[in-house]
């Protein structure tokens, strides 16, 4: 039950290959002065123990992400104070869209992807994380996301 987006919405193909430019399967960089790291936002499933997630790409500052990538490998790096980001995955079955919410990145132990808690707004996506989604809406999101191409199923 996770969907997840291969790039930050800013990343083009023709990038690859770049000398100031990275895209790996956790970080990202475009040219040399916008940095990412991919994170999970979790919404737990009513009626039971299961959780939803989305994959997605968090914009950090450049002092945030050096902090996180020198820790990157490092034991208790889950000790790290949230790093403050800007959501830049649109994801495809909200509206108003989901790019620039605010967003705070937990680091978790080491081989386990970022925990990304969205501002507590009304947006309905952080309504979601906050309240949880039925099994319905779950199948729901999958139509939606298979339909439109968009993401890709984990």
């Amino acid at each position: 039950m996770n969907y997840t987006a291969e790039a930050p919405a800013v990343w083009d193909p023709s990038f690859a290959g770049a000398d100031d430019c990275l895209l790996t399967s956790d970080q990202c960089v475009v040219r040399g002065q916008h940095h990412f790291v991919k994170g999970l936002i979790e919404i737990p499933v009513i009626g039971g123990d299961d959780v939803f997630s989305w994959g997605v790409w968090v914009s950090l500052s450049r002092e945030n992400f050096a902090r996180a990538a020198d820790r990157w490998d490092t034991p208790g790096r889950e000790n790290e104070e949230p790093y403050f980001g800007w959501l830049t995955t649109g994801l495809p079955v909200y509206s108003p869209t989901t790019l620039n919410l605010k967003t705070r990145v937990h680091t978790r132990p080491v081989g386990e992807r970022p925990y990304v808690e969205l501002e507590p707004t009304d947006h309905p996506l952080a309504v979601e994380q906050r309240t949880g989604i039925t099994q319905d809406r779950v199948r729901e999101i999958a139509v939606a996301v298979l339909h439109s191409g968009s993401g890709e199923e984990r």
